[in-house]
Formats: structure tokens, sequence, C-alpha cells
């Protein structure tokens, strides 16, 4: 099941709203999520012209939350592999077809959904 924090980054950027909106308890933020335990919740929304998600609306995000971070995931695990960009630039200079065939089988084991 996706995250709180996904959930509602989601639905604002589905109703035209910045991810940005959302923020800790500890920082001025127009949403702020409340984690207690294994219970989030959301602490405080003051988000211009946008009402406050309800349950069922949250709900509706769980699918693309989750395919949403999946692919974190992967983009966190392919990043990780790819090495240095320096080290990237590096290897295509010197041989850019072991450059394509490495980035390819780091891509192919870590499929986005």
């Amino acid at each position: 099941m996706a995250s709180l924090y996904t959930k509602v980054k989601l639905y604002l950027e589905a109703n035209g709203k910045s991810s940005s909106e959302i923020g800790s308890p500890n920082q001025n933020a127009n949403v702020q999520i409340l984690h207690e335990g294994d219970i989030s919740s959301i602490n405080v929304w003051n988000v211009s012209g946008l009402a406050k998600p309800n349950d069922s609306q949250l709900e509706s995000y769980d699918s693309d939350g989750d395919t949403e971070e999946t692919n974190n995931t992967v983009r966190n695990t392919r990043k990780k592999n790819y090495g240095d960009i320096g080290d990237q630039l590096d290897e295509i200079y010197k041989d850019i077809d072991s450059w394509k065939a490495r980035i390819k089988s780091i891509k192919d084991a870590n499929p986005k959904s």
C-alpha cells in the first residue's frame, strides 16, 4: 500500500498543486503529515483552493502510488549502479559501446512498472 505522503502528493498534483506544499510537522508547510508509529495522518491542510482529501479520495491513489514508489526504488537503484557522472563520461569517451551495454544491463535488471 502506498504511503500517505505519496497519495497526498499525487492528489495535489492531480489538482494542479505542487508537492512542495508538503512538509514535516516541524516545518511551516501548507500540508503536514504526522507519523505516529505505523499510523500517518494529515495534521495540517492549508492548501489554497483545494479541500483536504477524504479517505476514499486518498484510497483512489493506492495503485498509482504503489507504481510511483516502486519506480522511485528502481530509479534509486539505477542511479547507484550507474555510478558517478564523471566516471560515466570517461567511460563514454573511452568506449561508448561498453558504456551502452553496461547501462542497458542495469536497466534490464531494474525495470520500471
